[in-house]
């Protein structure tokens, strides 16, 4: 993250500002500051609901402090089921205590398991298969603000969380819509943003504030049964209603008419960061992959030097790959 407040430190020593970004951390609608550091703050009186980890990184002698920095973890939070603690210092040794927990409870047996909803089987048309892999999915079509439809994969009693509640699919797409509509303006300003390595990054993590991480965003792209495409198809369909090319599609595009100018080596290997965008999708063309592409394939930046030449042109023919990429 880019923010600067992403880590922050809250100590006695910080007064004012220390408090304010303790509370920015127990607010559950935040997501700055992510990580805190602290040396007795966060072992008692805080309650930060949603904590998923605890790093302890200095010996606690006290039973009763262990006991109170693992509770920060222990509150519950929607779609919080465990929380994990990193020790770097033999803490966990304090669990053996026989007195930790008491003795053991007799364990609670298990009540009437709930039958299964039953819903109604889709219409096969006739077909008699079974509705198996063969049958296309089925869709059901919304209309967003804009006047127009999409049509959007029917997955029966799927519903998402955001910002706490429940919502539906076609709930959490007209959000997006409207989170979107903030943020673009038009399809040539997205095409922009993600035709630059730096941009597109910057995006994924204003998309994150928003409360749509990598797994909601693979949510939206099962949604809009679009597996084989790139997110930024997904999300122009989402927001200007434009038919999503796959990720094949666009690399033969770029196999075919863009690489022309490229030499013999520097094109092989432009061409083997797009099978792997192809085959694993657009995080195959962040800034930081192109290192690791050069090094795999020649084992060192010298070799690839004289193979290829200075980095900063091979860096300005991966950003004009990708350019063409979504020129279109």
């Amino acid at each position: 993250s880019r923010d600067p407040h992403y880590c922050c430190r809250v100590t006695a020593d910080d007064g004012a500002v220390g408090d304010q970004h303790l509370r920015n951390f127990q607010d559950n609608e935040k997501t700055i500051p992510t990580v805190l550091t602290t040396s007795q703050k966060l072992s008692t009186g805080v309650d930060a609901l949603n904590i998923r980890h605890i790093v302890l990184m200095r010996p606690i002698r006290s039973m009763i402090e262990f006991k109170q920095i693992i509770g920060r973890g222990t509150r519950t939070f929607d779609g919080k089921d465990f929380f994990t603690i990193w020790d770097f210092v033999k803490a966990h040794e304090n669990f053996n205590d026989p007195e930790w927990d008491g003795e053991p409870e007799e364990p609670v047996p298990p009540g009437p398991t709930p039958e299964p909803p039953v819903y109604p089987p889709p219409d096969n048309g006739g077909d008699d298969n079974g509705g198996f892999e063969d049958d296309p999915p089925e869709k059901i079509v919304i209309e967003l603000a804009d006047g127009r439809a999409r049509a959007i994969r029917y997955i029966a009693a799927t519903t998402y969380w955001m910002d706490g509640r429940q919502i539906s699919a076609t709930e959490l797409l007209d959000r997006l819509f409207g989170d979107l509509q903030g943020m673009v303006a038009d399809e040539d300003r997205l095409r922009a943003i993600w035709s630059d390595p730096d941009g597109r990054a910057q995006f994924l993590e204003r998309l994150e504030e928003h409360g749509y991480d990598r797994d909601r965003l693979e949510d939206i792209r099962r949604l809009v049964d679009a597996p084989a495409s790139d997110l930024f198809d997904v999300l122009g369909y989402v927001l200007f209603a434009s038919p999503p090319k796959t990720r094949r599609e666009r690399a033969d595009d770029v196999r075919q008419d863009g690489l022309a100018d490229a030499g013999d080596e520097l094109r092989e290997l432009l061409l083997a960061i797009l099978q792997a965008y192809e085959n694993y999708g657009e995080d195959e063309l962040a800034a930081g992959k192109l290192q690791s592409f050069v090094t795999g394939r020649y084992g060192s930046v010298s070799e690839s030097r004289e193979r290829l030449g200075a980095l900063p042109a091979v860096r300005d023919a991966f950003r004009r790959m990708q350019a063409s990429l979504y020129a279109n």
